[in-house]
């Protein structure tokens, strides 16, 4: 049977049930929309009018207002679900899509039976590996879930569910690496086969293999975050804030990077202990040519390509894409905490949007990759770069509508997107200039060989350090521009600081929205690395070698573009990653602040430590940080907190504090307050 034929019209049904999937909801929210003559920022309107009811205002008219707040209520909440229904569909979506991909793989020729001899023998070491792996990860995951059972249940600082979350990120993370590691392993020998037939038929049993690596990552990681936020805001509604939910689902991406801290590394390490103990034994000992068949460490080096290019990138990647979209919910919630439930709402979910329909446009993508017969590596390169281009112009004009949808008075968040999306291509672009045998820097490298190793050791050296000037302008670039669209360019105003953080949040989601095909690139890597060596061991004809080992030579550039794309979003997901933590200090005091006064009267004032006090005002609780004392700021009030112990009672008016400056309520406390508050600086101890 043909490729083109082998697809039939699988894809086009499945693309045609897609939209028709993502219709319904979307189609439903814009009903209710107009029938209730309703946006978002109405609903937001109307908790303003109920807050101003609650707060005693009598010409409000409450008895008139009830009904419509309900009614309002209702609306966002049923237009919130169909729009979490479009997130959680693109998750299975890709997930479909994986198993597709793989179930075609699998009906494709395997080859003669030493092919199949030597794909088993690299399945068996995979597999050892990937047990011996996961049977020390699972130790370490008991001992951290203990620890913090132990925080949660006993001490009480943690939300009981944290220890949940944190098993999840690791399992999610987990199964995508097994099942990565798993097509990768199956799909070598076929890469052979199909290169026999053509340098495109193995580009595609490659490329598609890859695929299924990048769209189950996308697919488990969205999909576990929207289950965890249909759990907790939909089936157990009302009973956590909403800063409480993104506080514990951010626990979720912990999890994720302890999972990535084994992989990514200990992949790692594998991989590099085996290839160079292969080129030992076959270069330097027996003078054997690469992947030769006498040398018993090709199997190993094989192996580890594996391990460190399919099981640890998709680790490190998972972690970095749920830790944006997780990052960017936080901080969503944190900058629009004046605006009303609704849109706080619709700002959680905006990322995860972005994600579903990066998802639905990478697999798009993978579609677009094909190349011609006896063509040259820039042309293959280009051919990957098309799906990839394509793709992130899809993103972009689906963030210009979905921002405009959810957040229309702050429709310019769609620039911070762009700008993730842009540094991420630069970063891809460049990555490949420097590494690809197409272009300067390393035909430069090669000319070296002629007068040695030690030059050619220079010369690569001077041009890696050399080559990373680039990423670093780019990352610091985009990380001002992500936050200077989302503010309006108001670098100064500290009421928009998280604003700017939730833009650089949503750069990051931009960046790895496409991951399911950039993951797929980098993945295609080691399984055209292993149809070479297949190709050899078997004894195959010289052609099919010659197809491999351009398919492997485009596989080097994709694995190295994949490092510094990881690289780049891992440095935008860790700034808001940062800048959630203080989520996290937020409601770690409030969660304290409840457990101390839930017993006193009302109006009692009680000390925590010396940076915060809580009040009991009727019945609701408020914690207060207590800012650094100036000169005619209530110096006598702020002695007097740090001379008492903590839990004692404090005589001070905390409206007249607040107004002064000297305390600042928790719930509204920007970041630059608690930066004020910790005296936040590199040898600062104190912030930790």
């Amino acid at each position: 049977m043909k490729l083109a034929r082998s697809f039939g019209w699988t894809p086009r049904v499945l693309v045609l049930l897609t939209l028709a999937l993502l219709w319904f909801p979307v189609g439903n929210g814009f009903a209710q929309g107009n029938a209730d003559g309703d946006k978002p920022a109405a609903a937001e309107k109307g908790d303003a009018d109920k807050g101003d009811a609650d707060n005693g205002d009598a010409e409000k008219g409450d008895g008139d207002a009830a009904p419509s707040e309900k009614a309002g209520d209702e609306s966002f909440k049923s237009t919130a679900f169909n729009y979490w229904l479009i997130t959680t569909i693109g998750s299975l979506i890709a997930l479909g899509f994986a198993r597709y991909f793989y179930t075609w793989m699998m009906k494709q020729d395997e080859g003669n039976e030493k092919m199949v001899e030597i794909a088993q023998a690299v399945r068996d070491g995979a597999d050892a590996y990937l047990k011996r792996q996961y049977k020390v990860v699972g130790v370490f995951f008991a001992v951290a879930c203990v620890a913090l059972m132990f925080v949660s249940f006993v001490l009480g600082a943690q939300h009981p569910l944290v220890p949940f979350a944190f098993l999840t990120g690791g399992l999610f993370s987990g199964l995508a690496g097994w099942f990565g590691m798993k097509t990768a392993t199956w799909a070598s020998s076929r890469t052979t086969q199909g290169a026999m037939n053509s340098l495109n038929e193995g580009l595609q049993v490659a490329f598609r293999s890859g695929a299924v690596m990048g769209l189950t990552v996308v697919g488990l990681g969205l999909l576990d975050i929207c289950l965890w936020f249909g759990a907790l805001y939909f089936v157990f509604e009302g009973s956590m804030s909403l800063a409480e939910i993104t506080v514990t689902m951010l626990c979720f991406g912990m999890g994720a990077s302890a999972q990535a801290l084994f992989a990514r590394v200990g992949g790692g390490i594998f991989t590099k202990a085996a290839d160079v103990g292969a080129d030992l034994v076959g270069k330097v000992e027996a003078g054997i040519p690469e992947d030769d068949p006498r040398n018993p460490a090709t199997i190993a080096d094989n192996v580890g390509d594996n391990v460190g290019d399919v099981a640890g990138m998709g680790a490190d990647l998972y972690e970095s894409y749920c830790g944006s979209i997780l990052a960017s919910a936080a901080l969503g919630v944190a900058a629009f905490h004046e605006d009303g439930e609704a849109v706080q709402v619709n700002a959680l979910l905006l990322p995860m949007m972005l994600a579903a329909a990066g998802i639905i446009l990478s697999i798009w993508g993978v579609f677009l990759v094909k190349t011609k017969e006896d063509t040259s590596q820039k042309n293959l390169l280009k051919a990957l770069g098309k799906g990839i281009n394509y793709s992130s112009i899809g993103v972009a004009v689906a963030a210009i509508f979905l921002a405009n949808l959810l957040l229309p008075d702050n429709s310019m968040l769609f620039m911070s997107v762009g700008v993730g999306l842009l540094a991420g291509w630069l970063i891809g672009w460049w990555t490949e200039y420097s590494t690809s045998d197409e272009y300067a820097p390393t035909q430069a490298i090669a000319k070296q060989a002629e007068s040695g190793p030690a030059t050619i050791i220079i010369a690569g050296v001077a041009e890696g350090l050399y080559s990373v000037w680039v990423p670093i302008v780019v990352i610091g670039v985009a990380i001002l521009l992500a936050f200077g669209f989302s503010t309006e360019w108001a670098f100064g105003d500290a009421d928009k600081f998280a604003l700017g953080l939730y833009g650089v949040g949503l750069g990051a989601v931009g960046m790895l929205s496409t991951l399911g095909l950039t993951l797929a690139t980098d993945a295609y890597g080691p399984i055209a690395d292993n149809a070479g060596g297949n190709a050899e061991m078997a004894g195959l004809e010289p052609i099919v070698r010659e197809r491999t080992d351009a398919l492997d030579s485009l596989g080097n550039t994709t694995a190295a573009t994949g490092k510094g794309f990881a690289i780049g979003s891992a440095a935008l997901t860790a700034l808001a990653l940062l800048a959630a933590y203080v989520e996290e200090v937020r409601v770690g005091y409030d969660r304290w602040a409840k457990a101390e006064v839930v017993d006193l009267p009302d109006g009692t004032v009680i000390k925590l430590n010396n940076r915060a006090v809580a009040a009991r005002h009727g019945d609701s609780t408020h914690t207060y940080l207590v800012m650094p004392a100036r000169k005619g700021q209530g110096t006598d009030d702020y002695d007097a907190i740090q001379k008492a112990g903590a839990k004692d009672e404090i005589e001070i008016d905390t409206d007249a504090l607040v107004a002064v400056g000297l305390l600042v309520n928790n719930e509204t406390a920007t970041i630059p307050d608690f930066v004020q508050l910790y005296d936040v600086s590199i040898m600062n101890p104190a912030v930790l």
